[in-house]
């Protein structure tokens, strides 16, 4: 879907409209069905469910980051080609987002009360990533997208073995954020500078250990 059509006003609106989705609502999907529906429940103990949950919640918070990103970065880029690869990745991250969340509903726990902290900012950064340029915003995906693989891979790793339902989940979204950040590179994204990529880090540890705890 492409955003050329719409006035300023309209995208505004539509703006709004999927951050009350993606934050309090149901964002929009894709076709694809959860993958957690092809194991089956595992018992788990109540230590386990609660570090799963953790890491879940965890997940979700940085899949509201990402789909605030995209969004932003929609919004301000320049080439329309850009901005409908921007809005199919936000729309798979929608998946993550509703896996995720679905997920922590069955282990008897929330989503991240700062949710929408992390979209306000996440949202504003992504819109001026592309305003900078799209070669720079698509460089910013690509790290970022790099810099979430190696969180699920930490987390695939302490997720409790027996709890299939959550690694399935976790496995389906390593593939998914590695082919979007090789989407960026290949569409032109550039290296970021090593002092940004560093902030990067500091703020997503901001992250992770706050929607650890809340």
């Amino acid at each position: 879907m492409s955003n050329r059509n719409y006035t300023p006003v309209d995208q505004l609106l539509l703006n709004i409209d999927r951050g009350l989705r993606t934050v309090f609502g149901k964002p929009e999907t894709t076709e694809r069905a959860n993958p957690a529906n092809s194991v089956d429940e595992a018992e788990l103990s109540e230590a386990e469910k609660q570090l799963a949950a953790r890491l879940m919640r965890i997940n979700h918070a940085g899949e509201v980051s990402a789909q605030a990103l995209y969004q932003g970065q929609a919004l301000t880029a320049k080439l329309p080609e850009v901005r409908e690869k921007m809005e199919r990745a936000a729309q798979e991250e929608n998946d993550h987002l509703e896996w995720c969340e679905r997920r922590l509903t069955e282990l008897g726990s929330h989503t991240s009360l700062l949710n929408p902290l992390w979209y306000g900012g996440s949202l504003a950064i992504g819109a001026m990533a592309g305003k900078i340029g799209d070669q720079w915003s698509l460089g910013f995906v690509a790290e970022t997208e790099r810099q979430v693989v190696s969180h699920l891979e930490e987390h695939l790793a302490q997720i409790p073995e027996k709890d299939l339902k959550s690694r399935k989940i976790l496995e389906q979204m390593k593939v998914d954020e590695a082919h979007h950040g090789n989407m960026a590179l290949d569409a032109g994204g550039a290296e970021l500078p090593l002092p940004i990529k560093g902030f990067m880090k500091i703020t997503s540890k901001v992250m992770t250990k706050s929607a650890y705890w809340l």
